[in-house]
């Protein structure tokens, strides 16, 4: 048996190459990007989204809507923020991007086996072009935390720092060009930063109902 997770679901992007909408909110295949993520980890205890209040409507009861202060912070501050919530005892937590439409419960199950390792601080996908996609991960919630105090000291702020930095520190175990056995469509880091890639995470619903 697994260890138990939380997740922190980071939903506060400006979604500018959207046209400033909350992509959170967008909409694939009749669901919210938001609403595909958290079915992603539906055994997560607690769940947290940090993005405006506005996304709390119509989630599951047990999902906490709350923010950075102030706003805006990028995601690291959004992770600390995060972090400073989860209750103790909790050894590991998933953190995810919010735009993720094709995140599935087996590929999060797959980054918490790899991240259970003792020798590792967390585990993440590798794209095929061997971007590391630490928005797609699961982490040791002290291995985090200690992470992200250690950039506060020596930065004297988390506004604006930049995940390569936060995930720079840290004993990564890599999934790289992950795929199910027998799955076809995108790779669950697929995330939707443009029109394009909104399009075409519709199209390939549409075309792959079910």
């Amino acid at each position: 048996m697994m260890p138990a997770y939380a997740a922190i679901v980071l939903a506060g992007g400006a979604g500018r190459r959207l046209g400033g909408v909350v992509k959170a909110a967008l909409e694939v295949g009749g669901k919210s990007m938001l609403e595909r993520v958290l079915a992603a980890v539906p055994d997560a205890r607690p769940r947290l989204v940090l993005g405006p209040p506005k996304l709390a409507a119509g989630l599951p009861v047990d999902v906490v809507v709350t923010s950075e202060q102030p706003p805006g912070g990028g995601p690291v501050a959004a992770a600390a923020a995060g972090l400073a919530q989860l209750p103790e005892g909790i050894g590991f937590v998933a953190l995810l991007a919010a735009d993720l439409p094709f995140l599935t419960r087996a590929a999060v199950a797959d980054l918490r086996r790899v991240a259970a390792a003792p020798t590792l601080d967390g585990a993440l996908f590798v794209d095929s072009d061997g971007h590391r996609q630490p928005l797609c991960a699961v982490w040791r919630v002290t291995s985090l935390a200690a992470r992200i105090a250690a950039l506060s000291a020596e930065r004297g702020r988390l506004d604006g720092v930049a995940l390569r930095d936060l995930v720079a520190g840290l004993r990564v175990g890599q999934i790289p060009d992950y795929r199910r056995p027998g799955a076809d469509g995108p790779p669950p880091w697929f995330d939707c930063d443009t029109d394009a890639d909104l399009s075409r995470a519709k199209r390939w619903v549409d075309e792959h109902p079910g």
